[in-house]
């Protein structure tokens, strides 16, 4: 499967051209190797800029336009009724990547428990979210590195194959086409 996007776009230090599936001029959006809940996307700014406060005033404007538009469409199609739209910006807020991005979470009711659904900050903040973590597993277990840098526990969650990203990354640019 070709990606969706024509040219190499890294998120951070990582290549994931593959699960991006839509871009502006400014900004991207990309689907998560381990979301989540279902539908859990992230957006960013195409330049790799560590900090919200380096986002130049054009790329903070993009960016959430971007994510308005990206939490449009995962809403309607993993039939959520409201949305997480989360930054942590620095890695003392929880930033796995040094790259700005903004978490877009589908939520529906009791979705994580009747009276959890501020849980989903914890999961953020812990091995679950830890974005940078996983993509760093992701590339040890391509290069064949795994004695040196121990598996993180987080069994629950397992990492999604770059098939199925692309695939879903391909679903949803189709879908983000349909957006006006």
């Amino acid at each position: 499967m070709p990606p969706v996007v024509d040219k190499i776009i890294h998120f951070g230090q990582f290549n994931v051209t593959k699960q991006v599936f839509y871009t502006t001029r400014l900004s991207f959006a990309l689907v998560n190797l381990k979301p989540l809940l279902p539908g859990h996307v992230l957006v960013s700014p195409l330049r790799v800029v560590p900090r919200f406060s380096q986002l130049t005033a054009d790329e903070v404007s993009d960016l959430f336009l971007t994510a308005q538009r990206v939490a449009r469409v995962v809403e309607r199609l993993y039939d959520a009724s409201a949305l997480n739209i989360a930054v942590q910006d620095g890695e003392d807020a929880g930033q796995s990547v040094p790259h700005v991005h903004a978490h877009v979470i589908p939520r529906k009711r009791s979705d994580l428990g009747e009276g959890q659904g501020d849980r989903i900050y914890d999961m953020m903040e812990g091995e679950e979210g830890d974005v940078g973590a996983q993509m760093q597993e992701r590339r040890r277990e391509r290069e064949g590195d795994r004695e040196r840098f121990p598996k993180p526990d987080n069994e629950g969650r397992r990492p999604r194959s770059d098939e199925e990203m692309q695939r879903e990354a391909e679903w949803l640019a189709g879908e983000m086409d349909k957006e006006a």
